[in-house]
């Protein structure tokens, strides 16, 4: 069987590196590292003034991919594509990131309690000559939820890494009623999209149906 090339992932987040490994892909983390220019450090991920949810999403997987592919240039590692992603929530036309501390997330549950909201990832590829994104929009609806359901899942600590403060994969699927998009793209890596993606640069999925 053919064996589709290595990416760097410029991401830490646990649910994307399962992602990847769920459908085949080989990959190495690209994390900052303290000495590197500091720019690169963090990506600012403040909204700009009147920035619609879709552009600021796609905005920050470029800045993302762009930076993996400037560290992999400062390291001298091996030419290889680099993908990157970011996941944002939005209710009532507002963006919703993680939440800095418990009472933000218990502010940001309790605006999710008994509504939809839209879930949008972005993923991006980039190898140094070329950078290329897609958007995945997914609406997720909540059940009611009472205080001790709000406090006792904030008290597990799931919340407090996680877009919307919550993890679809997690213990708040109880939370959930239904679901109209993508699950992959709701816990951060939208699986259709990227396949896309990858095949784009070369590192086509095997039994995708989109690789040669």
């Amino acid at each position: 069987m053919p064996i589709s090339p290595r990416i760097y992932l410029a991401s830490t987040s646990p649910r994307r590196r399962e992602l990847l490994r769920q459908i085949g892909v080989g990959f190495d983390v690209l994390a900052f590292r303290s000495g590197e220019r500091g720019e690169d450090a963090d990506v600012d991920e403040t909204p700009l003034p009147g920035e619609a949810v879709e552009r600021y999403v796609e905005r920050l997987a470029l800045a993302k991919a762009e930076a993996g592919v400037r560290r992999v240039l400062w390291r001298r590692l091996p030419q290889r594509p680099v993908l990157a992603a970011d996941t944002a929530l939005e209710v009532d036309g507002d963006i919703i990131g993680k939440p800095v501390d418990a009472a933000a997330a218990h502010a940001i549950l309790s605006r999710l309690s008994g509504r939809s909201h839209r879930v949008l990832t972005a993923v991006a590829v980039g190898d140094g000559r070329r950078i290329r994104s897609r958007l995945s929009v997914s609406e997720v609806r909540f059940r009611p939820l009472g205080e001790d359901d709000i406090r006792h899942y904030i008290a597990c600590g799931e919340p407090m890494d996680k877009a919307g403060a919550y993890g679809i994969q997690g213990r708040a699927a109880v939370f959930v009623e239904e679901i109209r998009g993508s699950y992959s793209g709701i816990m951060g890596l939208p699986l259709f999209e990227t396949a896309q993606l990858l095949d784009a640069f070369g590192c086509g999925v095997i039994g995708s149906g989109i690789s040669s």
